[in-house]
């Protein structure tokens, strides 16, 4: 298989991309669901932030160095067999997909600096403040991060889903080329 995508399939480089940052939501998204609950005396209780906000941050990197690889190396051109109401969802959707991401990350992480203090990310470098102390930003930025987490995981969930309807019902290649396994 080829790092860059080609006219007909997806490329190893934008194939790993794609799960990585799909398992990274999935898994941000639980345990964020999982830290606002806990009590000051939980072991996990600073652990589940740090972490949180550690991977969040390596996301955001992930996620810029997705979009430019998607600039400079495009996707493969639709299947023939996809209809062309098909075909715009799935741009609306993806073009979704990623405003939710940056949109919940770039929230993220003015929760966290709204105080003016910088994060720490896996005590590797730290990430300062760009804004420093803002009067009510941890609430609004709060609002629009759980708002985008909730969305994100849904739109997510109906994204896998119609790559299950392509797959199983249409019979089609669409869910082959994103796992990168050869045409049927």
């Amino acid at each position: 298989m080829e790092l860059r995508s080609t006219h007909s399939r997806y490329g190893l480089a934008q194939i790993a991309m794609h799960w990585l940052v799909a398992i990274t939501v999935f898994g941000l998204f639980f345990l964020g669901d999982y830290m606002v609950d806990l009590g000051y005396y939980d072991p996990w209780y600073r652990s589940a932030p740090h972490l949180h906000k550690s991977i969040g941050l390596l996301l955001l990197l992930l996620m810029v160095v997705r979009l430019v690889w998607r600039w400079l190396n495009p996707a493969p051109a639709p299947l023939a067999s996809h209809r062309q109401w098909e075909v715009k969802l799935a741009h609306i959707a993806h073009a979704v997909l990623y405003l939710l991401i940056f949109t919940g990350l770039v929230s993220g992480y003015l929760i966290s600096t709204a105080d003016g203090s910088s994060i720490a990310v896996f005590d590797w470098f730290e990430v300062p403040s760009v804004t420093g102390q803002v009067k009510q930003l941890e609430e609004l930025a709060g609002k629009v991060h759980r708002w985008c987490a909730w969305s994100l995981v849904g739109l997510a969930v109906l994204h896998a889903l119609a790559a299950i309807k392509h797959h199983v019902v249409d019979r089609d290649e669409t869910l082959r080329r994103m796992l990168g396994l050869s045409a049927r």
